[in-house]
C-alpha cells in the first residue's frame, strides 16, 4: 500500500466522521444573559429513536450549561424498558425539565412527563391511560404487570417528591382499582382508569380548607411553546434550539441496530483494500460504513468527534510500524488499541461532568458487539479468503487495482496478474515478515515465508495467498 493511499484513506474516514400568556413581567436582557432553553421533540411511540434524541439533547446541553429542557410531547405510549431510560436520564440534568403534551401524553408518555419538575398543556391535550399492556395490545398476565407497575408507581414516587398530588395521580392513570381523592373529592372512582385533560390537569385542589390550593398535576395551558416561554422567562429573555431529526440522521438512527453488522463488513472491507494493490471499492465500501457506525453512534447519543479522531490515530500507528518502523511493533500495538478502544469507546454511554465508573452494566453491550462485529470481520476473511482466491471476482476487483506510480505503470499493471511461482525480484522494503517487493517493474505486497528478509534482498516468490504474495530469499542470487 502506497502512501498516497493510505493518506486517502485517513482523510476519507476522518471526514467522513457532525395562547395562553401575560404581558412579559420579566425585562429584555442582554444576549449574554439570555435563558438556553433546548426543545426535543418525543414524538410517535416510545422506542429507541426517542431514546437517541433524549440523550444526545441531554448531554449536549449538561455540555452548554443550558438552563432548561423542554419536551415536546406527542405520543401514545410504548415500551417501557425506553421509558424507564429516558426518565433515569432526565434526572441526570440539574437545569430545569418540563412537559409540553402536544397534545397527548398518554401510557408511557404520561410516566416521562411526570419525570420533569414542570407539566404545561395545549388546548385539547389529555395524558393518561397508563396501564401496562403487551406490544399487540394484549393484557400482561398478573403477576408480572404487578411487578412492572410496582416498580413503575416507586420510581413516579422517587422524583416526584416534591409535588403534593403527582405520585397519586400517576398511580390512578396506572391502576384502575385504585381510587384518586383529595381531601372529601373523588377524582377518580375504583374500576376505571384516569385520563385528565388539560383543564382538569390545572384544576386547583388542596388536602384540608386551611391548605393552599394546588394544581393537580399541570402548570398551565398554552398555544405553543414559544407562548410557554414568553410567559415563563418574557418575550426575547431566552434562545430556543430545536432537536429535529434530519433524514441522514434518520437513515443512521435506523442504521444503529445493525451496530455490529457495521462495525463487521466495515473492518471486512478495509481488511481486503489493505491486502489489494491500489484503492478501490473495497475501500470506499470499508469508510463508509465505518462512517455510518460512527454517525449512528453520534445520533444515538454516544459517540462524540473525538472517538473519530482517536480511530484516525490508530490507523496512522499501524501504517507508521507497515511502512516507516517495521519489526518495532510499538506503533502496531498502539495503534490497534487506539483502533479498537475507539469502538469500544464509541459504544458506551458517558455523561458530561461524572466520574467514568467502569462497571459491567456501562461494559458489556459495547463488549459483546465488538466481539460480534469481530467474529463477523474474521469470519468473513477467511471465507472469502478461500472462496475466492483465484476466482474472477478476485482478478476484477483486487488484482486489477496494483499499486505502482504513474498511470502509465497502473494501467500495465491492470492488464496483469499477480506473478507466478518462481518469480524473482527485490524487497524494496523490509519484510517483517510482510512488507512489498518489486518484480518486474511492478510492485506488490507481499510477506515472508520464514522468518524476516532485509530491503535490497533478492526473493522469490513462492505462492500467491490472500491477494498478495508469499516470497523467500533468493539463495541462488545470493550465492
Amino acid at each position: 500500500m502506497s502512501l498516497p493511499r493510505i493518506t486517502v484513506l485517513i482523510l476519507l474516514l476522518t471526514l467522513g466522521l457532525s395562547t395562553v400568556a401575560g404581558e412579559p413581567s420579566i425585562p429584555v436582557v442582554d444576549e449574554s444573559e439570555k435563558i438556553d432553553v433546548y426543545v426535543i421533540p418525543i414524538t410517535d411511540a416510545i422506542s429507541q429513536p426517542n431514546l437517541f434524541v433524549l440523550r444526545r439533547g441531554l448531554k449536549e446541553a449538561i455540555n452548554n450549561d443550558v438552563e432548561m429542557i423542554l419536551l415536546d410531547m406527542d405520543t401514545p405510549g410504548g415500551r417501557v424498558d425506553v421509558t424507564l431510560e429516558m426518565m433515569e436520564m432526565l434526572a441526570k440534568f440539574d437545569g430545569i425539565t418540563a412537559t409540553y403534551i402536544n397534545p397527548d401524553a398518554i401510557s408511557a408518555g404520561s410516566f416521562i412527563a411526570a419525570a420533569t419538575q414542570e407539566i404545561y398543556f395545549a388546548p385539547g391535550g389529555k395524558m393518561g391511560a397508563s396501564a401496562v399492556i403487551q406490544g399487540g395490545g394484549q393484557e400482561v398476565p398478573e403477576t408480572a404487570r404487578m411487578k412492572v407497575e410496582s416498580y413503575l408507581r416507586a420510581n413516579i414516587r422517587s422524583i416526584t417528591e416534591d409535588y403534593p398530588f403527582r405520585s397519586e395521580v400517576i398511580r390512578a392513570m396506572l391502576d384502575a382499582d385504585f381510587e384518586l381523592k383529595i381531601g372529601e373529592e373523588v377524582i377518580k372512582p375504583a374500576g376505571e382508569l384516569l385520563t385528565l385533560t388539560a383543564s382538569e390537569a390545572i384544576r386547583e385542589y388542596s388536602e384540608s380548607p386551611d391548605d393552599l390550593a394546588q394544581p393537580l398535576l399541570g402548570n398551565g395551558i398554552y398555544d405553543s411553546t414559544g407562548a410557554l416561554l414568553n410567559d415563563r422567562f418574557g418575550d426575547g429573555n431566552y434562545e430556543i434550539k430545536d432537536f429535529h431529526l434530519t433524514y441522514s440522521e434518520v437513515i443512521a438512527k435506523w442504521m444503529n441496530t445493525f451496530t455490529p453488522a457495521l462495525l463487521g463488513i466495515g473492518m471486512l472491507m478495509l481488511f481486503f483494500e489493505f491486502k489489494s494493490p491500489g484503492f478501490g471499492v473495497f475501500g470506499i465500501l470499508g469508510i463508509v460504513l465505518l462512517g455510518v457506525f460512527f454517525i449512528s453512534q453520534h445520533i444515538a447519543g454516544l459517540a462524540g468527534n473525538e472517538v473519530i479522531l482517536f480511530f484516525a490515530l490508530g490507523i496512522i500507528l499501524v501504517f507508521a510500524e507497515l511502512f516507516f518502523f517495521p519489526g518495532t511493533l510499538i506503533f502496531a500495538l498502539s495503534g490497534l488499541a487506539c483502533i479498537f478502544g475507539s469502538l469500544l469507546w464509541a459504544m458506551l454511554d458517558m455523561w458530561p461532568g461524572e466520574p467514568i465508573n467502569v462497571s459491567p452494566d456501562l461494559l458489556a453491550e459495547p463488549i459483546v458487539n465488538l466481539v460480534f462485529g469481530l467474529s463477523i470481520a474474521v469470519a468473513g476473511a477467511f471465507l472469502l479468503s478461500r472462496f475466492f482466491h483465484g476466482s474472477w471476482i478476485e482478478r476484477k476487483l483486487v488484482l486489477a487495482e496494483a499499486a505502482g506510480g504513474d498511470s502509465q505503470t497502473l494501467r500495465a499493471e491492470r492488464e496483469s496478474h499477480l506473478p507466478p511461482s518462481g518469480s524473482t525480484g527485490t524487497a524494496i522494503t523490509d519484510l517483517f515478515p510482510s512488507g512489498r517487493v518489486e518484480i518486474g517493474g511492478h510492485r506488490y505486497e507481499a510477506r515472508s515465508a520464514l522468518g524476516t528478509i532485509d530491503k535490497g534482498s533478492p526473493i522469490r516468490v513462492k505462492k500467491a495467498v490472500d491477494f498478495s504474495l508469499i516470497v523467500e530469499p533468493d539463495q541462488h542470487a545470493r550465492a
